[in-house]
């Protein structure tokens, strides 16, 4: 049976602009002001390694992860309360349509972030699986997500289809050997996407999946 697997930040919730007015608010904390190119550089990783590229290396383990938990404390505060009007237009529906396939969860994300957004919006009961970048050893772009919520979904990575909306995912998930449908919440184009939708309202989404799965 084919799974479908989504991440996080762009795809479920289009949190892209709370995280950049985030990390514009905590960085100034510091006297740091937050660039486009700072922004560019966060989509798609994960915290220790957005921390050590904003900070530098000279700062300790124990104050990467400390500033990257007090960043994500400050943008759960943001949106709490919003959830709903920041989820992907569509994305609700979509899911309800196609709950009896196997879905899942795959992010870079900080735990308590994944949590909090499933969570809040109600959509936890959807998944069968949720990998976020704290539970494998090397985060996107290396496959490692994806390929442990394929395990967990019981599904082989070629019967994956994967909704993403940043280089690093899709990177990832087309190493793992799964196919990719990207989301244009960050990036127009993505490498090595079968197909591109604005958000899951796309009736060509829903004829895609038609012609991969005939009894959808």
């Amino acid at each position: 049976m084919t799974a479908l697997i989504f991440d996080m930040d762009g795809v479920i919730i289009d949190s892209n602009p709370m995280h950049r007015e985030s990390w514009v608010a905590f960085n100034r904390r510091y006297g740091l002001e937050t660039t486009e190119e700072m922004h560019q550089f966060m989509y798609g990783k994960r915290n220790d390694q957005i921390v050590r590229g904003f900070y530098g290396d000279g700062i300790t383990a124990e104050e990467v992860e400390a500033r990257g938990r007090a960043k994500e404390r400050l943008y759960r505060e943001m949106i709490a309360g919003r959830t709903e009007t920041m989820l992907v237009p569509g994305l609700r529906a979509f899911l309800e349509r196609h709950r009896d396939l196997p879905m899942g969860v795959g992010s870079n994300a900080e735990p308590r972030n994944v949590a909090f957004v499933l969570e809040e919006a109600g959509l936890r009961r959807y998944f069968r699986a949720v990998v976020d970048g704290h539970q494998v050893r090397h985060p996107k772009p290396h496959p490692e997500v994806y390929l442990r919520v394929a395990e967990l979904l019981k599904t082989e990575p070629a019967n994956c289809i994967v909704f993403e909306d940043s280089h690093s995912g899709a990177a990832a998930a087309v190493e793992a050997g799964m196919r990719v449908i990207g989301l244009c919440t960050t990036y127009v184009n993505l490498p090595g996407a079968v197909l591109t939708i604005d958000n899951f309202l796309s009736g060509e989404l829903e004829s895609w999946l038609q012609a991969q799965m005939p009894s959808v």
